[in-house]
């Protein structure tokens, strides 16, 4: 060891113990995460709060086009180390702060881009990426911002370079298309094992994604794996999928009437409905500098309840979307925390009927009673509540204001997608689809275009298949083989172009495919877009054939005609 190292070993053991007083000291960034205090006080911390000012003076400094990329570094060293280093080194002359970052920090590598074999269909194309977005991490080192899981996984692709919660449903669903059962029994053991671990399956597999979740999709995985394994899952992973629900329902009792708490809220008359909710009110690890940036857009509003609606509104998935907002134009303006999402409370209403199964096949009739029961409530408000009855159609309520956000988006299938919905509100809502969100590329998330990517003009693979499950549920084959159809024809239409699948869609306009808007580039890979285009190409295929691409579907219904 060099002499220059060990000066600067001497310093880190010499400044750590003043560390927790320097993070502590910190007044711009603190967090209220009663619920989440097990993250921030026990290992695995994340790295704004692990690193304090210096990782605020790193993202401030805009090395990285992305901001995700220093969020993934992982130390060389031991932070608090690192930490006293630089509070020492940061007044010398001629500091050099990124420098500093390069010795001590290992950046996520880029990752050779893949190139597929020429000539490949979309079929291979697809069956030929899942190898290639499968990760192992069965161990992380100590000072990594990921979180090891026992199985292998599949990762949406790009700068997603972990396993995403609602994203991975999708993409099982393709991985069951193609075959890969193992696969998909690796993923529902992995997210078993972070409710595990950790009472709730985070956003990601990252220490700075464990303060909230996102659209609560295990339910549907346990159904996708059960039809493989004769119903065992149900009961295998019944006591996930408890722990999942108390998750959700976290003071469900305690909460007062006409008063929200963590997921859940109550209103006046004692219906109980969730909410998407972050446990912290600090900028978003992975977006640092764009909620600072945010937040100064607003200086009327408080910067911790704004930052806590932007991390709510990623726990929705919908990150981020005019749906949210008070001014549909206006980040700025958000407040997911106000609202019970359509699409939330109809997966928890699944949740309990999935639990009331689960307990029914273990025999015990009493709490398969229960969730029974807690469904049959949850279908009650849902309709009642979720119900825009001057429009016709499922939105989100507001429970602040005591009435529904009036708002069309592609989130009011979900009622239809999950079996929710009355036929005579299943018929209107499809109505309202059609004629607003129904466009030549697919179906579009809403009808604001305002630069956010979760708005017009794109469509997204999951809102695809929601609606094409949803509207078949309720005896609309044609709308929902039209969505079907012009989605995957896009998609084709792309890959032609680009030889690639994306993460997103633009379907309105003259210039149909890869979409735009957001925080980020568009994202190639892509898993749940390959697993919707794999479980589309088979649903209107033709039973005798085998459809290698959207184009085998035409050349068949053209023959057939």
């Amino acid at each position: 060891m060099t002499k220059i190292e060990v000066n600067a070993d001497q310093r880190r053991q010499r400044y750590a113990p003043f560390l927790l007083t320097l993070l502590l000291s910190v007044p711009a960034f603190t967090t209220h995460a009663d619920d989440n205090s097990r993250m921030l006080n026990n290992q695995p911390q994340p790295p704004d709060v692990r690193l304090g000012p210096l990782f605020n003076a790193v993202q401030q400094a805009k090395f990285y086009p992305d901001q995700k990329t220093f969020a993934d570094a992982v130390p060389k060293f031991d932070p608090a180390s690192i930490l006293a280093d630089w509070q020492m080194q940061k007044k010398q002359r001629n500091f050099d702060l990124k420098h500093f970052v390069d010795t001590n920090f290992t950046l996520p590598a880029a990752g050779d881009k893949y190139v597929p074999p020429a000539g490949q269909n979309l079929r291979e194309h697809i069956d030929g990426l899942w190898p290639v977005l499968t990760r192992t991490t069965g161990s992380a080192g100590q000072y990594d911002s990921l979180l090891p899981l026992p199985k292998p996984y599949v990762v949406p692709g790009g700068r997603f370079r972990e396993v995403y919660y609602w994203d991975s449903y999708f993409t099982m669903l393709g991985l069951a298309e193609s075959g890969h059962w193992d696969k998909v029994q690796d993923m529902v053991d992995n997210f078993a094992s972070l409710l595990d671990r950790y009472g709730h399956i985070p956003n990601g597999n990252r220490s700075y994604y464990l303060s909230r979740s996102q659209p609560p999709f295990f339910s549907l995985m346990v159904d996708l794996l059960a039809t493989h394994d004769d119903g065992k899952a149900y009961t295998r992973y019944l006591p996930q999928l408890q722990k999942e629900y108390d998750y959700w329902m976290a003071d469900s009792d305690s909460v007062a009437a006409g008063a929200a708490s963590k997921r859940v809220i109550k209103l006046a008359d004692g219906t109980l409905l969730n909410r998407y909710w972050d446990a912290r009110d600090v900028p978003r690890t992975e977006s640092w500098m764009d909620d600072i940036v945010t937040a100064q857009k607003a200086p009327q509003r408080n910067k911790a309840e704004l930052y806590r609606e932007l991390r709510s509104g990623a726990a929705s998935g919908w990150d981020f979307s005019s749906r949210w907002f008070t001014d549909a134009h206006n980040l700025s303006t958000i407040r997911t925390t106000q609202l019970a999402p359509v699409d939330l409370n109809s997966l928890m209403f699944h949740l309990e009927q999935t639990l009331s199964k689960g307990y029914q096949m273990n025999k015990q009739s009493d709490l398969a009673k229960h969730f029974a029961d807690r469904a049959e409530k949850r279908q009650a408000a849902i309709n009642r509540y979720l119900w825009d009855s001057k429009q016709n159609w499922y939105a989100d309520y507001d429970w602040q204001k005591k009435q529904v956000h009036p708002q069309l988006t592609a989130a009011a299938l979900f009622p239809l997608y999950l079996q929710v919905a009355s036929d005579k509100q299943a018929e209107s809502t499809a109505s309202a689809v059609e004629k607003q969100l129904l466009k030549p590329g697919g179906l579009v998330t809403t009808t604001v275009n305002n630069g956010q990517q979760w708005d017009a003009p794109n469509g997204w693979a999951p809102l695809q298949w929601v609606a094409v499950e949803g509207l078949e549920h309720y005896n609309q084959p044609k709308l929902a083989k039209e969505v079907g159809l012009r989605f995957l024809q896009n998609v084709q239409n792309t890959y032609d172009r680009e030889h690639k699948l994306v993460e997103k869609y633009v379907v309105d306009g003259k210039n149909l495919g890869g979409g735009g808007g957001g925080e980020y580039p568009l994202q190639d890979g892509f898993g749940w877009t390959n697993g919707v285009t794999l479980k589309l190409l088979d649903k209107y295929c033709p039973k005798d054939k085998t459809c290698n691409s959207a184009h085998d579907i035409s050349q068949a219904s053209a023959s057939q005609n």
